[in-house]
């Protein structure tokens, strides 16, 4: 049962105001990583919240953010959306790394699709061969809240990266939704990037086509057909993937942002609209 804590503040913390605004999310992410290496803070254990960690540290939300960011991607904890932050692990055997700063343009955000597509599409065969009708539900509730995010013009980040990581568990294999939290948010590409903007048609429209996609795999899965999962699950990244190739001139990513306003993520940069 996860235990949530209130941790003690460390000598380190003092020092962070005083550091410049990218120092002061290193800063935090060390503190965080020591507090877990040394079992102050175990597996299990749920973090504070965002609003804790700046009181504690001093820091805005911003901060806070960027360094839960790092720590996701390190393996260090994972969000639960809706739930909160946990500790995962140590991090200490953890080789293989995409920093957030290294997806910063559209022909990078193509690489992790390269990668993605390899990764996901065998996960969507197994998963069609191994799901249990709780993974279905889980699925089609994810399918459900990106329809209502569409509606009503809300994010639909969560439900998107909820979907992918259900498909990961539904192959009952520990390693893909290892691999797939390590991901993490980053994995969709606008967390990144405006990929409706990208696309050249309206938010609603591009979302639409997105999640009919997100339909095709399901009903494969839900079939049992392992064969046409792959195949919906192929053809959706590649579509991304294209999409995203009108831009692969390499723009910077600020050229491409989410409109203003929109809520930041567990996995970098937000956006109310991407895979």
């Amino acid at each position: 049962m996860s235990r949530s804590m209130h941790v003690p503040s460390s000598p380190a913390a003092t020092d962070l105001p005083r550091r410049r605004p990218r120092s002061l999310a290193i800063g935090l992410v060390e503190t965080l990583s020591a507090r877990i290496r040394d079992n102050v803070m175990r597996s299990g254990d749920k973090l504070p919240t965002e609003a804790a960690i700046m009181d504690e540290f001093g820091v805005s939300r911003t901060v806070v953010r960027e360094a839960l960011s790092k720590l996701q991607a390190g393996g260090m904890v994972e969000t639960r959306h809706g739930v909160g932050t946990f500790v995962v692990g140590t991090g200490g055997t953890q080789n293989f790394r995409i920093d957030p700063e290294q997806i910063a343009t559209a022909r990078e955000v193509i690489a992790v699709l390269d990668l993605r597509i390899g990764l996901e599409a065998e996960a969507a065969g197994l998963a069609a061969v191994r799901r249990t009708d709780a993974n279905i539900e889980v699925m089609r509730g994810a399918l459900a809240a990106f329809s209502a995010a569409i509606e009503h013009d809300g994010d639909a980040i969560a439900p998107d990266f909820q979907l992918h990581m259900e498909i990961a568990r539904a192959t009952q294999n520990v390693h893909f939704v290892e691999l797939m939290t390590y991901l993490g948010t980053m994995i969709i590409p606008r967390a990144r990037l405006n990929t409706a903007k990208v696309a050249g048609e309206g938010r609603r429209e591009y979302l639409q086509r997105v999640n009919v996609e997100h339909e095709s795999i399901v009903n494969a899965i839900a079939g049992r057909d392992p064969e046409a999962a792959r195949a919906a699950m192929r053809t959706h990244l590649a579509n991304s993937r294209e999409r995203l190739r009108r831009a692969d001139d390499g723009p910077p990513v600020a050229s491409l942002l989410p409109p203003r306003g929109a809520t930041p993520g567990p996995g970098g940069a937000g956006s109310r609209g991407v895979a």
